[in-house]
C-alpha cells in the first residue's frame, strides 16, 4: 500500500467519521427514480446503501417507475397519458404498473443479494421486506380530468414500517396503494417517499434524481448538468423559488423534487436532498461529505457562528492539532482551551466544527489579541475565515475595545487584506510582551475597530 494512500485515505476517514457517529440508528428515506434503473445504476447504488446500512442508517427505499410503465405501454400499442405532471392510470396503464412494479422488485432484491468476493457487498447481510405499507385514495376529477386509477397516499403503516426498521431490514415500497375494498392504485414515487418520510418522522428524505439539484441560477436548464448548485436551500428560500415558478409538470422542471423536499421540511423531516443518479458514489457524497455534491433543503441554516461552551473543546482541539503540528499554529494544551473556551468562536456545521477564533482582551490597552484563528481545509475559499473575524470584531466592540491584533508567521497577506497594518512587537501590551517568542518571530498586525 503506497504512502500517498496513506496520506490522503487517513486524513479523509477521519473526516467521515463526525458524520458515521451522528447518522447511526436515524432513518433516511431515499426515493429511486425509475430512470436511474434504466441507465443501468442500480447495482452501484444497492452497494452504497449497503454500506450506509452497515454503519447503523435505517433505510427505506421507495422506489419509482416511470420509464418501466411507459415502455410496457409501448409494447402494447398505448401512450402514456399525463396531465397536471401526474400520470393518468387507465386499466391498461394499470396493468402496465403492476407488471413493472414485480419486475422492479425482482432486480432491486437480486440487487441486494449480491456478495461476490473483492466487491462492497461482499460479506454483505442486506435482508429486504416489502409490504402493504401504503394506503391509497383516488385523486379523481382535476379539472374535468379523470385520472382514473391514479392515486395519493391516504394512510402510512409507520408501526409495520418501523418494526420491520427495527428488526434491521431494509424496508421497499413499490409506488402502489390499496384502499379498504382492495382497489390498487397507482402512485407516484415522489408522494410516496415524502408521505413515508413525513409519518416515519424521518431524519432524511433523498431523491435519486436524473437532475443535478437546484442551480443559484434556477432560470438555467435543468436537465444538464452544468451551472452552479444551491448545496443549501433555506426552506424558506425555496417556497420563495417554487412560488416564482410555473407548476412543475415534468422531472426537469426546477420545482418537480423541491415540491415534495418543502412538503417533507413543513412536516417535520430535518433534510430532504435532491442528488443526481448520473455521478458514481453521489448518495455517499451528500451523506458523508460537508458540502455534499446536490441540493439539501432545510428549515434553517445548518451552518452557524456561535460562542464556544466546554462540549466543544474536543471539536476545537481536532480541527486545531494539524495546524500545530505543521507550525501555523502554537500549540495549545486541553486544560488551556477548556479555561478559555468562552474566549472562543466556532462555526459549526451539522454538529461539526470547521473553524474557530479565540479573543484574548486587554481591557486596560483598550485592545485585545485574535488567536487560534483556523478554518478546515474541507471548507477553505468559502468565506467562514472572515465571518469568524467579523464575529470577533462584533465581540471586540462590545466590550468598549478599540483595536484587535494578531501574531501570525505565514498568512500575513490575508490580514493586510483585510485592514490590519503591520507593526512592532513593542506595540504589543506589556502583558502580552512577556509572552512574546522571539524565536518564533511572529509578525504583529493590528486592525482599529470603527
Amino acid at each position: 500500500m503506497s504512502t500517498v494512500f496513506n496520506f490522503t485515505f487517513v486524513p479523509w476517514f477521519r473526516s467521515v467519521a463526525p458524520y458515521i457517529h451522528k447518522f447511526r440508528n436515524q432513518t433516511f428515506v431515499i426515493g429511486l427514480t425509475g430512470e436511474a434503473i434504466d441507465a443501468g445504476k442500480l447495482a452501484s447504488i444497492a452497494q452504497d446503501i449497503a454500506m450506509i446500512q452497515a454503519m447503523g442508517v435505517k433505510i427505506v427505499l421507495v422506489h419509482g417507475f416511470r420509464p418501466q410503465v411507459n415502455e410496457q405501454l409501448r409494447l402494447k400499442g398505448q401512450e402514456a397519458k399525463y396531465s397536471h405532471g401526474m400520470r393518468i392510470t387507465d386499466t391498461v396503464a394499470l396493468d402496465c404498473a403492476q407488471e413493472a412494479a414485480g419486475q422492479l422488485r425482482y432486480e432491486i432484491e437480486a440487487a441486494f443479494s449480491q456478495g461476490l468476493p473483492n466487491t462492497p457487498m461482499a460479506g454483505a447481510r442486506v435482508r429486504v421486506i416489502s409490504g402493504n405499507f401504503i394506503t391509497a385514495r383516488p385523486v379523481g376529477l382535476i379539472d374535468g380530468v379523470d385520472f382514473q386509477h391514479s392515486g395519493l397516499v391516504r394512510k402510512v403503516d409507520t408501526e409495520g414500517i418501523q418494526r420491520t426498521l427495527d428488526m434491521g431490514a431494509l424496508v421497499l415500497i413499490s409506488p402502489f396503494g390499496f384502499s379498504p375494498t382492495g382497489e390498487a392504485f397507482n402512485l407516484s414515487m415522489e408522494d410516496v417517499a415524502t408521505s413515508v418520510a413525513v409519518a416515519l418522522q424521518s431524519d432524511k428524505l433523498i431523491f435519486l434524481t436524473e437532475v443535478a439539484g437546484i442551480r443559484v441560477d434556477a432560470s438555467d436548464p435543468q436537465p444538464d448538468t452544468e451551472g452552479e448548485i444551491d448545496t443549501e436551500l433555506p426552506l424558506a428560500d425555496a417556497k420563495r423559488l417554487v412560488a416564482s415558478l410555473p407548476p412543475p409538470t415534468q422531472p426537469s422542471d426546477t420545482g418537480f423534487y423541491l415540491q415534495h423536499c418543502i412538503r417533507a421540511c413543513e412536516g417535520g423531516v430535518e433534510r430532504s436532498h435532491i442528488i443526481p443518479f448520473k455521478l458514481d458514489g453521489s448518495l455517499l457524497l451528500e451523506i458523508y461529505v460537508h458540502d455534499g455534491i446536490g441540493t439539501m433543503v432545510v428549515d434553517e441554516k445548518l451552518e452557524s457562528v456561535r460562542e464556544a461552551n466546554l462540549d466543544d473543546v474536543g471539536g476545537i482541539l481536532a480541527l486545531i492539532e494539524p495546524f500545530e503540528k505543521d507550525g501555523t499554529l502554537v500549540k495549545r494544551d486541553r486544560t488551556e482551551i477548556e479555561r478559555d473556551a468562552s474566549n472562543y468562536t466556532i462555526i459549526e456545521h451539522d454538529g461539526v466544527i470547521f473553524g474557530c477564533a479565540a479573543l484574548y482582551p486587554y481591557p486596560e490597552e483598550r485592545t485585545a489579541e485574535m488567536a487560534a484563528l483556523t478554518v478546515s481545509p474541507q471548507s477553505q475559499s468559502q468565506g467562514d475565515g472572515e465571518r469568524l473575524l467579523k464575529r470577533i470584531e462584533t465581540r471586540a466592540r462590545a466590550q468598549g475595545l478599540q483595536s484587535i491584533f494578531v501574531l501570525t508567521t505565514r498568512t500575513m497577506h490575508w490580514f493586510i487584506k483585510r485592514g490590519f497594518v503591520q507593526v512592532s512587537p513593542d506595540w504589543l501590551p506589556e502583558a502580552r510582551k512577556r509572552k512574546y517568542n522571539w524565536d518564533r518571530r511572529s509578525q504583529v498586525l493590528v486592525k482599529k475597530l470603527s
